[in-house]
C-alpha cells in the first residue's frame, strides 16, 4: 500500500482535473485513511496549440511530463483520457485500471445549425483530429475543415467568437464538464466511429507496482476494460497513432465481443471499414484479427504517411 499522500499526476485542463478528481474522490471513499492529492502539470501537448497534433509528435505529447513524474517518484500514478494514450506504452509503464466508459460518441456543436446535414455548403468546421476529418470529408466533402486545438472551453470560445460554423468534440468531455446542452447532434456508431478508447478514463503507473494495482483495482470496470483492450489491439495491429485516421468501437453482447473498425484518408475522405466478432474473454485477439483483415483489404495504402498527412482546406 502506498504510504503518505497518494499523488495523482494530471494535466491542468478543466476536463483532465475533473477526471483526476473523479478518481481521487472514489479512492478517498474506498480508502478513507489515505490522503489523496492532485499534482497538476502542463504537458508539451498543452503548450503547442498553433500546429496540428499529428505534425508535432502525436498523443505521447500529453503523457511525457506525467510519466517522468511517475518515474522520478513525485507522482504515484497518472490519470488520462484513454484515447490520448498511445497503443504501445513506453517501457516501464502499465495501465493499472480502466474506469467505466462515458458516452463514446463525437458531438457536433454549433450555435446556428442542428445537425451535420444542415450545415450550408462551404461551412467551416473546426477539428484537429484526422479521424474526424476523414469521416467529415466522406460525408460532406463540400465543407471547409479548419484546425482547432486547445481544451474544451478554448474550443467552445472560438466557436462562440464566430470563427467556425460548427466544431466536433467528444461527447464525454462535454458531459463530464456539465456542458451537455452544447451538443446539437451526436455523431455515433454505426454511421460514425469514435477514437479508440474514447470516453474511457485510464490510470497509468510504474510497471510492476503491485501496491498501486491493488489500490485502484476496485475502480476497474471489466466490460469497459475488455472493449478498450480490443480497440487498442486494433490500433496496435494498424500501428495507429494520431497521424493515422483510425477509429474503433467494441461492444459486449453476453460472452461475445463485437468490434467495428475504420481506417481513413483525411485528404480524400476515402474510408475502409470492417468488423469482427469474437469471444469477450479474448478481446485483444478480436482486435488483432480486425486489424489484419483491414490490412489484407488494402488499408496499408491509407496508413502510409503520404495518405495521412495534414491537410487544411481553405
Amino acid at each position: 500500500m502506498a504510504v503518505g499522500p497518494l499523488r495523482i499526476a494530471t494535466r491542468q485542463s478543466a476536463l483532465a482535473l475533473w477526471q483526476a478528481e473523479h478518481v481521487a474522490g472514489r479512492l478517498r471513499a474506498l480508502h478513507p485513511r489515505i490522503d489523496v492529492a492532485l499534482l497538476p502539470m502542463t504537458t508539451r501537448g498543452d503548450q503547442i496549440l498553433d500546429q496540428p497534433l499529428a505534425s508535432v509528435g502525436g498523443k505521447g505529447l500529453f503523457l511525457k511530463e506525467l510519466e517522468i513524474a511517475i518515474q522520478e517518484g513525485s507522482a504515484d500514478f497518472a490519470v488520462h483520457s484513454m484515447k490520448d494514450m498511445p497503443s504501445v506504452l513506453d517501457p516501464g509503464f502499465a495501465i493499472a485500471a480502466v474506469l467505466e466508459r462515458e458516452d463514446s460518441s463525437d458531438a457536433l456543436v454549433s450555435n446556428r445549425h442542428a445537425a451535420l446535414q444542415d450545415l450550408p455548403e462551404g461551412a467551416i468546421v473546426g477539428t484537429s483530429s484526422l479521424r474526424r476529418q476523414a469521416q467529415l470529408r466522406a460525408r460532406r466533402p463540400d465543407l471547409r475543415i479548419e484546425d482547432l486545438r486547445g481544451n474544451v472551453n478554448t474550443r467552445l470560445a472560438r466557436l462562440d467568437e464566430g470563427r467556425y460554423d460548427a466544431i466536433i468534440l467528444a461527447s464525454a468531455g462535454l458531459l463530464r464538464l456539465g456542458l451537455g446542452a452544447r451538443i446539437r447532434q451526436r455523431l455515433a456508431a454505426p454511421d460514425w466511429l469514435p477514437a479508440v478508447a474514447q470516453g474511457a478514463i485510464g490510470i497509468e503507473c510504474r510497471e510492476g507496482d503491485a501496491a498501486i494495482h491493488a489500490l485502484v483495482a476496485p475502480l476497474v470496470h471489466a466490460a469497459t476494460a475488455s472493449c478498450v483492450a480490443a480497440e487498442r489491439a486494433l490500433s496496435r495491429e494498424l500501428e495507429g497513432n494520431c497521424q493515422v485516421p483510425i477509429a474503433g468501437l467494441a461492444r459486449l453482447a453476453g460472452a461475445t465481443l463485437e468490434l467495428d473498425g475504420l481506417v481513413g484518408d483525411a485528404t480524400t475522405g476515402r474510408l475502409m471499414r470492417d468488423s469482427r466478432i469474437g469471444a469477450a474473454v479474448e478481446p485483444e485477439a478480436v482486435g488483432r484479427a480486425l486489424g489484419r483483415a483491414l490490412l489484407d483489404a488494402g488499408a496499408a495504402e491509407l496508413i502510409r504517411p503520404s495518405a495521412t498527412g495534414w491537410s487544411r482546406t481553405r
